[in-house]
Order: C-alpha cells, then structure tokens, then sequence
C-alpha cells in the first residue's frame, strides 16, 4: 500500500512550533504522515535520530555513513535536552541542534552557523493525535535568508534541487519512522 507523506493545506499554512525561530523563512517545506500508534510510542523515534546514533531512518548510504538505520528504540538515546547535538554525518562534530522539546508533542532542531549566533535552518517534528492511538507526524524545514545550498550547490539549487532533494529524503524518512513505530507493518 502507497502511503502519502503530503500535508494537508491546513498543516502547510498553520504556525507550527518553532515557526517563530525564523519567522520571514526564505524557503518552507512542510510533510506529514499518519502513523498508526499513540505519540507515545512514535516519540522515541525522533529522540534518538541522528547520524552515527539510531540514523535518519532516510537513505542510509547518503545520511548515515552506509550504517543501517536502527530498527528498535535504544534506551540509550532516550534523553534528550535543548542545546544538544544530532550529527548530521557519522563522527560529524556539527548538525542539528535541540532547540526545543516537549516530550511527545514536539521536537525543534536548528542548523547553527560555525561561528555561532541564530540558525540558518530549523526543522520541526510536530506529533499530533487526530484520534485515539493515531498519531499525525508533521515535519517542516524552515531555512532563513542567508542559506546557502549544501554541498557546495549554487545558490540557485535552493529554489530547484533543494525543494527536490528534501522531499525524497523527508518521505523516506517519514515512512521509515511509520514502518518501526508500527512494529514493521
């Protein structure tokens, strides 16, 4: 069964947490997946996540050193504050910041400058219950102005390949975290 990972209109439109972190984003990307389990036994999921941790539950041979991504909660990775890291890359010393947390509602990650100062992106992980033991993930990246294309991209793939390369990647990602919430179903 073709699952969808597309937001509804309302879930694009509506501020979501974390929004106001970058509030004129030059670029947002909002997908979303019903999972079939309580957020209770989605959260987990999210907290471990990170490149050389549980994985990104995406393409593995892009965003975790070819390691598999885990297929079970790791009790060691449970806890997780503001402030610390989810590596981007395996033995990577930068990548994804905790910005917030609220446990089993939602999990904000920003992309800091070397340097230090505001984020240049942020990525927000909004679990919902639309009803009894279902769960709504939404995740929305959000970028300020100032990214710049990863990879050594031209500016110009911010607006093409970006958009492009996020939505593979988000859908990957997103039914990965469906599949092992949902006990491999």
């Amino acid at each position: 069964m073709l699952r969808s990972v597309r937001a509804r209109r309302y879930e694009r439109t509506r501020l979501l947490p974390g929004d106001d972190i970058l509030p004129s984003p030059v670029g947002s990307l909002t997908h979303a997946i019903t999972i079939r389990r309580p957020r209770r036994e989605v959260w987990p999921w999210l907290l471990q996540m990170g490149a050389g941790r549980a994985g990104w539950y995406s393409y593995d041979f892009i965003d975790n050193g070819r390691r598999p991504s885990a297929e079970r909660v790791l009790p060691e990775l449970q806890a997780i504050g503001v402030g610390e890291l989810m590596p981007w890359l395996p033995g990577a010393t930068d990548g994804f910041t905790v910005l917030r947390v609220e446990p089993e509602r939602w999990l904000v990650l920003g992309a800091l400058p070397p340097g230090g100062g505001p984020p240049f992106m942020t990525w927000a992980f909004v679990l919902e219950a639309p009803d009894p033991g279902c769960t709504r993930l939404i995740a929305r990246a959000r970028a300020a102005a100032g990214y710049h294309a990863p990879f050594g991209l031209p500016d110009w793939a911010i607006t093409t390949l970006v958009p492009i390369g996020h939505a593979v990647m988000q859908r990957r990602q997103l039914l990965g975290i469906a599949r092992r919430a949902e006990g491999g179903s």
